[in-house]
């Protein structure tokens, strides 16, 4: 399927949950991500804060556990720059987030400490459904493309997503940037070396 039509399908899929139904696979993408993964030697973690009325993963729940269990972890948010297909990032201070005229949770900039993507060791990042190879489908935009590529190479890339793998997306650009790892309700999918 092609990424419109992937983006279509489980936007729908997403909106047909149950509260009570995406209540329970957040918690268990949040149980999946502190069993699979060890922070302690990362300093900078990038994830994102959740857009409630599109059902996004709610990392609210996560933050509090890392916070708990990794004291000397700096937590990076995203705030998008007006006007544009930029994101800025900056350290989480939960006195800081306000709504964006889009309902998205973000930092206020004159208030916050900016950070380099050069920083960031892991990004956690949201997407709506995902390839066995690693490819994602996110809303379009290019944010996180555009994000990534001021990374350091190196930057570990773990996507988290309510539904499980499809067997292949089609009309990947060399523009799109694989995934290293993928946690889902079910299971942490590992990305090898990538086609």
């Amino acid at each position: 399927m092609t990424k419109k039509e992937l983006r279509k399908q489980y936007k729908e899929k997403r909106n047909n949950l149950t509260e009570s139904e995406y209540q329970q696979r957040c918690e268990r993408i949040v149980e999946k991500v502190l069993e699979n993964f060890d922070f302690s030697t990362i300093h900078y973690l990038h994830l994102f804060l959740p857009i409630r009325i599109q059902k996004e993963i709610d990392t609210f729940p996560l933050i509090e556990q890392l916070q708990l269990k990794y004291p000397q972890l700096q937590l990076v948010v995203p705030r998008v720059v007006p006007n544009s297909f930029e994101m800025e990032h900056y350290l989480y201070k939960p006195a800081t987030i306000t709504l964006s005229a889009w309902g998205i949770p973000e930092p206020e900039p004159n208030s916050s400490q900016q950070v380099s993507p050069q920083k960031i060791d892991a990004v956690l990042l949201p997407l709506l459904v995902f390839d066995q190879k690693g490819n994602r489908v996110g809303y379009g935009k290019g944010f996180y493309d555009r994000f990534l590529t001021d990374c350091r190479p190196e930057v570990q890339k773990i996507g988290v997503c309510l539904e499980e793998a499809v067997p292949l997306i089609e009309e990947v650009g060399e523009w799109d940037i694989p995934l290293d790892f993928c946690v889902t309700p079910q299971r942490c999918y590992e990305f090898g070396v990538k086609n």
